[in-house]
């Protein structure tokens, strides 16, 4: 979840991280070919898929906020999605099946066709190049958990902006697998067995293997139609039942409809002696306290209703029941 203007820091994030690994995955490529390290041709394939993902992840941001049109009320956000879901595809198939059976194979034949220096070059500049990236996605991921008064380990669970949870995600996994090159080059080149470079090759393509399943979920969830965090939902929840008018919330619905877009919609009891005037104004003013608070929050609707008492009494036990992720200090009214 992002307001406008963190969307377009999204898009910073994503050319920065592609720009990154499109230099990085070149320089790999030929350390590769040149000293013949398998764990650096895994590299090369991993920051190959890492730049196809960040061109991915920027359609996504391009397609997903073209303005709600007749056939399409609520918007393109949920297209975002789409296009993130291939590029968690594209890590699996083109990053992670290459690096694992380029590191079978160089365990099984225990070749190695050049020296190692320029592995070690390519390595630490890559790494140098490599947190650079990850630094602005960690900028953006902290100022966006504490825009939301929460962790910067359960936004990044949590988000609805998919771009920036896939920048830190690769990013992170591409310092990591660097490190995993160097040790397997460095091990290969004290023992003179290539044993050492396969396994590192292999281990890479592990680590994009969670990466892209963990992707892959995250963006399935979102297609399907996942609702707000339950501490957000809490808190719309408290917002709508301190308005004038309001008796009591019998069901509150949310979805994501994209990084940028919150739809919420409520049956609401109001006072019995509320005016058609008093009602109007009520939504009136839950919208404007909703919004002033998250701007993403894109489409609200009131339903007024009357309900049953048993009706009531089971939307009252469902809200009772404790949240999925663990119980939620509902803090002040």
């Amino acid at each position: 979840m992002s307001e406008p203007g963190v969307k377009s820091e999204s898009v910073g994030t994503v050319v920065v991280a592609g720009a990154a690994n499109l230099a990085i995955a070149a320089a790999k490529l030929v350390a590769g070919l040149i000293s013949g390290s398998a764990s650096m041709l895994s590299e090369a394939a991993h920051s190959v898929a890492d730049t196809t993902t960040e061109v991915l992840l920027f359609m996504a941001l391009r397609r997903g906020a073209r303005p709600a049109d007749a056939r399409h009320p609520f918007g393109y956000g949920k297209e975002s999605y789409v296009w993130a879901f291939f590029a968690a595809l594209f890590t699996f198939v083109g990053g992670a099946g290459f690096a694992i059976t380029h590191g079978v194979t160089t365990i099984l034949v225990h070749e190695h066709s050049g020296d190692y220096l320029v592995s070690y070059v390519v390595l630490a500049v890559s790494f140098v190049i490599e947190s650079v990236s990850l630094t602005r996605a960690v900028r953006q991921v902290r100022r966006e958990s504490r825009r939301w008064r929460t962790t910067p380990r359960r936004f990044l669970r949590l988000t609805g902006d998919t771009t920036v949870k896939a920048v830190f995600l690769e990013d992170s996994a591409a310092l990591v697998g660097l490190l995993l090159a160097g040790l397997g080059v460095g091990l290969s080149e004290l023992t003179g067995d290539e044993l050492w470079d396969g396994i590192a090759s292999i281990l890479i393509g592990l680590l994009l293997l969670v990466v892209a399943a963990t992707l892959a979920y995250t963006n399935l969830s979102l297609l399907v139609g996942r609702g707000v965090p339950d501490r957000l939902r809490q808190e719309i929840e408290r917002s709508l039942e301190g308005l004038p008018e309001v008796r009591r919330i019998d069901t509150l619905l949310t979805m994501q409809l994209g990084p940028v877009d919150i739809l919420v919609a409520a049956k609401v009891d109001f006072n019995d002696d509320a005016t058609g005037a008093a009602i109007e104004a009520t939504a009136d003013e839950a919208e404007r306290r909703l919004r002033e608070r998250y701007p993403e929050i894109r489409y609200l609707f009131l339903d007024p209703t009357s309900s049953l008492p048993g009706a009531v009494q089971q939307a009252r036990s469902t809200q009772e029941t404790p949240p999925e992720d663990g119980p939620v200090d509902p803090g002040p009214r």
